[in-house]
């Protein structure tokens, strides 16, 4: 049942566990599969079941002598899902830092992704953006690993209760007041119900297409400088900035990801800074620098760097010195 077998074998990997039916179904394919990995959970302490899907967490990891790392999180007052996300992938992020794991393992569904692609396409969104969720993307430290993205929910479910094995049912997944919970009552569910297959065949010839449409292209760091030569192709361009920034907890919006198609300067969330020259696109953070040499901005302005991204180059002669070598 598990996809890419192969890139979990002899790894160090990281399952992100809630105790829910997705993610307990993915550890017990694990160990049936015979493939190493310890846990990580978050109790987001909006639950009263939080404490005891900890506790199950913790009596699983003694009984199939894995390691179970767990984080409290501080109280969130509003725009629950992204923060919370944020929360728990810098948690993770943190450990596979700390303890050198390869890779990191979620276990989202053909559902989520269906959900997704209807969700994208309602607000507009090209064949990429619809194609969503990778069943393997590479990140800066580790490659994030979703072994079941073809497996819908009802055969997670159907694998669970033939193995008798216990999981939890999250409420807050009926709440309709998250967008998300509505496509997927209203929309996903029926359809998957009436169409599973078709889905199925549907995404594997998305990800043909998307595999001949998208570059491949490295993304390259020096500091807090992270740099990609050009391929002059707007579309594999704009995918990976999307992804970056996913790496670092930030979403996206459409109207951002149009003007990196389409403009050669462009700041995001006020936090960074995206700028194109006609041979690298280069992302750091934004920083309001006024105080700058008269060499500086000489050096600058000969290298034809963008007066947005200066104030972070200010800082930083190192990144200064790979920007005029790249640059010259």
């Amino acid at each position: 049942m598990l996809q890419n077998k192969d890139l979990l074998q002899n790894r160090k990997n990281l399952l992100a566990f809630s105790a829910g039916v997705d993610s307990t179904a993915l550890l017990f394919l694990l160990l049936e599969n015979n493939i190493p990995f310890d846990i990580a959970i978050v109790d987001y302490g909006v639950r009263e079941e939080s404490k005891e899907e900890l506790a199950y967490a913790q009596t699983l990891a003694k009984r199939y002598n894995f390691t179970c790392y767990s984080y409290q999180s501080h109280s969130i007052e509003k725009n629950f899902e992204a923060t919370a996300r944020t929360v728990r992938y810098d948690f993770f992020e943190e450990l596979i830092e700390k303890y050198q794991y390869k890779n990191l393992l979620t276990a989202h569904h053909l559902g989520d992704r269906f959900e997704w692609m209807l969700m994208q396409f309602c607000k507009g969104s090209g064949c990429v953006g619809i194609a969503g969720m990778k069943a393997v993307e590479k990140r800066n430290q580790y490659k994030l690993i979703r072994p079941l993205l073809h497996l819908d929910k009802s055969e997670l479910l159907h694998y669970l209760d033939r193995q008798k094995h216990h999981y939890f049912l999250d409420a807050t997944n009926q709440d309709e007041k998250y967008k998300r919970n509505e496509f997927r009552h209203k929309h996903t569910v029926p359809l998957l119900e009436k169409y599973l297959s078709g889905i199925k065949k549907s995404f594997e010839y998305i990800d043909e297409d998307v595999s001949d449409l998208i570059k491949e292209i490295e993304l390259k760091e020096c500091n807090s400088l992270t740099y990609f030569k050009r391929v002059h192709d707007s579309r594999s361009e704009v995918m990976l900035i999307d992804r970056y920034f996913k790496s670092q907890g930030k979403v996206l919006s459409a109207h951002e990801r149009e003007l990196l198609r389409d403009e050669t300067s462009v700041v995001i969330g006020r936090k960074f800074i995206v700028s194109k020259t006609a041979t690298y696109t280069f992302i750091a953070p934004f920083i309001k620098q006024t105080k700058m040499s008269k060499v500086f901005k000489e050096k600058m302005r000969l290298l034809k760097v963008d007066s947005k991204l200066r104030g972070y180059l200010a800082s930083d002669e190192e990144a200064v010195a790979l920007v005029s070598l790249l640059l010259q």
